[in-house]
Formats: structure tokens, C-alpha cells, sequence
């Protein structure tokens, strides 16, 4: 193995490196997270993308959005009129500690972060039209996904919500709130769980958005790992004592840095392109150029964020398109991006005839192959089978005990009386 100069210090987190929850808010979420009242044609919900029986994922590599059925790897793509259109362009991202104090931006992209630019807090894709009052980055970051086409929204005539947003981004989140606040059950509990709410009709998008928020930030925490063990004295295995030696002291934690094992940043890792690609409006091909849709700039072109490597081995595929459904092929990858050793069988994307023609027309296109080869930023590295078995073994120390066991858990039912995936 190649090693780097100034490997990171080893970091651990705790109950109180977590931005404040308040229980009754974050009981409201767990039942808006499985609600599919939330998504225009109430056929789909949070969860069903960030579920509890896949560690907050869906074990895709590309999701099946709304119109789809089911949940996890088994989901298909739907029948009839209500079949999907589109492939979701990029992988499910784990919930695993979004809400740590550390967390400055979200999204693949990074296109939501703390901000003063629009003057409500973010810099986020809505811009100003984003409401004022979301408590938090987390809080934020659940309104989009309701108004995301292929995510939650649904297409053009069918239903009341689609038409507005395509208007203007927020027209649609006040038909949501409408939605929620008339149903007698949640209308009562924010009244009571919101100081400000003093009745139903007070209850707006930012009322359930910190609601989702205070969820996912009291739900989706992890720091009782073997490695948080190992931070206060317990020895590790053997094989995962040789990959923590391997990752501080080679370039894995130049980038996978601090007690969430990430620098936040981008990086170009020239992962394999398939998939109708995050497209921009101008652009004439299904390509996904990552950070450079948010800022312009050419020099970040195919950079994607850095992801949280805690509870990894139970987020598999891997990558900002699920590419890799091993560890092993993402370290692999990592140590020698140009190696052809990835096949599209290793894509997991659930059978979807009418769409398959283009899941992988993008490899047909030599010019940006090309283009993306030569945004690589990673160097190739010299690593063994024992350092790749070593480096896997150490990233499952990173696997909460009781990763699998949430505080509030999946909801039996919901409100608006809806089924529950």
C-alpha cells in the first residue's frame, strides 16, 4: 500500500454532539415519514426509499420513485398508467447521523447548505422561495423530495400538487400542508407538540418539515460502534486492528476525515455512468456532472460529497449511482479507478423493460467517457487482497450495536389511514 503524510486523528461522537430534538415533534415525524400523504398521488412516503428494514436505505442502486410498488430491493417499477417514467438518478443516501453538529451540507450534490444568501437560512435549490422558520439543515432537506417529479410529486395532470410546483418550486407545499393539517390526528398532535400552533389551520410545510427534521435527527443516530469502543480502550479484532492502521495511515482518511468519516467535500472518483443521469435542462445527453450543476464551475465537474462511512456495511450498493454492491469493489475502485473490472450486472436496478434501451446508452458515448476519465482525482494505489480484506473488516467496526435497533422504529399505521410500507 502507498501511504500519504498527515493521516487524520481518530475522532468519536456522542449524545451530544446532536442538534436538540423535542420527542412529541419527532413522534409527528416518524408518522409523516411513512405517510404517503405527503406525495401528490399518496403512493409513496420517506420511508419507503429510507426504510427501517434497509438500514434508512432501499438497497437499489438507482430507486423506483413514485408509481412503484413495494419496498427494498424487491420494489418493481409499477404497472399501467402509474408506472414509473424515470429511473431515480442517483442512490438512496443513508440517514445514519445527519443531524451530528459537524453536518454542513446535504444531498450528492451538496446543493443544500447553511446559508444568509437567500435570506431564510439556505442556499438550497428553491432559493427564496424556500420559507422562512426550518429549523435545521435536516428540517430543510425533507421538503424536496416532495417536490421532486419522480420522487414523491408525480407528472403533470395527476394531481393537484404538480401543477403548481412546476409554476414555482414552494406553490405545492402549502396543498401538502392543507393535506396534513385536516386530518384530525395530526392537527391535534402539532398543536399540542408546537408552542406557536395553536390550531390546525396554523399547522404550514415548516411545521412538518422540523417535525420530518426532529425524526430523522433523534432516529437515525449511531456511535456505539466497535471502532467507539475501541476509542475508549477495547481492543478490535485482528483484521479490523490492521484496516484501522491501513485507513489512518494510507489516503483513505485524507478524505473519509473526522468523527463522521467525511471532509464534506467533492471528489471526482470516476465511478461507472449508467442511469438517465441528474441532467441539467440543457444538457442533450443522460449524464450526471455532480457538483458542477451547483456551482458552475468546470474544475467540479463529476465531484460528488464525500458520504459518512459509519453503518456503511449496512448501505450497500455503493457510490452516488449504487455502482458497487460490495465494499471489496468499492475499495477496489478506489485504488484504481481505471481498472475495467466493473460489469452493469452489478448495478442492481430492478427490471424496467420500457426504460432499459437507455440504462446504459450513456457507456456508448465515447467523448464523455472520455470526459469523465479525466476528471479522476484519485491516483492508483497499491493494494493487496489481505489490505482490501483488512480495510472491509475495519469498516464494519464502523457498524453500530444497535444500528438495527431504532428508537421509534416503523410505524403499524398512520393518520391519514394510508398503507404503510
Amino acid at each position: 500500500m502507498i501511504f500519504s503524510a498527515g493521516a487524520a486523528a481518530a475522532q468519536g461522537i456522542s449524545p451530544d454532539d446532536y442538534i436538540p430534538t423535542d420527542a412529541d415533534q419527532a413522534r409527528i415525524g416518524q408518522l409523516l415519514f411513512y405517510d404517503k400523504i405527503l406525495s401528490g398521488n399518496r403512493n409513496i412516503s420517506c420511508g419507503t426509499c429510507h426504510h427501517h428494514d434497509h438500514a434508512g436505505g432501499d438497497g437499489l442502486s438507482l430507486g423506483i420513485g413514485e408509481g412503484g410498488v413495494g419496498v427494498g430491493p424487491e420494489r418493481t417499477a409499477g404497472t399501467g398508467a402509474d408506472a414509473i417514467r424515470k429511473r431515480i438518478p442517483r442512490n438512496a443516501p443513508s440517514l445514519w447521523n445527519l443531524g451530528h453538529n459537524s453536518v454542513e451540507v446535504m444531498f450528492h450534490d451538496g446543493r443544500l447548505t447553511a446559508s444568509d444568501i437567500y435570506g431564510n437560512g439556505f442556499d438550497s435549490p428553491a432559493e427564496e422561495w424556500l420559507p422562512q422558520g426550518l429549523d435545521n439543515l435536516v428540517a430543510a432537506q425533507a421538503l424536496f423530495p416532495m417536490a421532486a417529479q419522480f420522487e414523491m410529486m408525480g407528472n403533470l395532470g395527476e394531481n393537484d400538487i404538480v401543477g403548481p410546483v412546476h409554476n414555482r418550486i414552494d406553490r405545492g407545499w402549502p396543498i401538502i400542508a392543507k393535506r396534513v393539517r385536516t386530518i384530525p390526528a395530526y392537527g391535534q398532535m402539532f398543536v399540542q407538540a408546537f408552542d406557536h400552533i395553536e390550531e390546525p389551520g396554523d399547522v404550514t410545510i415548516v411545521d412538518i418539515g422540523n417535525a420530518l427534521g426532529a425524526f430523522i435527527i433523534s432516529e437515525w443516530q449511531s456511535h456505539d460502534s466497535p471502532y467507539d469502543a475501541w476509542l475508549t480502550g477495547t481492543p478490535l479484532p485482528d483484521a479490523a486492528e490492521r484496516g484501522r492502521q491501513l485507513f489512518f495511515t494510507g489516503r483513505c482518511a485524507s478524505c473519509h476525515a473526522g468523527p463522521l468519516f467525511t471532509d464534506q467535500g467533492f471528489h471526482a472518483l470516476g465511478l461507472p455512468a449508467f442511469g438517465p443521469g441528474r441532467t441539467r435542462r440543457w444538457d442533450q445527453i443522460s449524464r450526471d456532472v455532480g457538483r458542477m450543476a451547483e456551482t458552475d464551475l468546470l474544475e467540479d465537474a463529476y465531484k460528488f460529497r464525500t458520504p459518512s462511512l459509519r453503518n456503511v456495511a449496512l448501505t450497500a450498493p455503493y457510490g452516488h449511482n449504487g455502482a458497487y454492491p460490495t465494499l471489496e469493489g468499492m475499495i477496489r475502485h478506489h485504488a484504481n479507478p481505471s481498472a475495467p473490472f466493473w460489469t452493469p450486472e452489478m448495478a442492481h436496478l430492478p427490471d424496467v423493460p420500457w426504460l432499459a434501451a437507455a440504462d446504459f446508452a450513456i457507456r456508448a458515448d465515447a467523448a464523455e467517457m472520455a470526459r469523465q476519465a479525466a476528471a479522476i482525482t484519485l491516483q492508483p494505489m497499491t493494494l493487496s487482497d489481505q489490505d482490501i480484506s483488512d480495510l472491509v473488516a475495519f469498516l464494519h467496526a464502523l457498524t453500530g450495536e444497535t444500528a438495527l435497533t431504532r428508537p421509534l422504529g416503523r410505524p403499524q399505521e398512520v393518520p391519514s389511514g394510508l398503507p404503510v410500507d
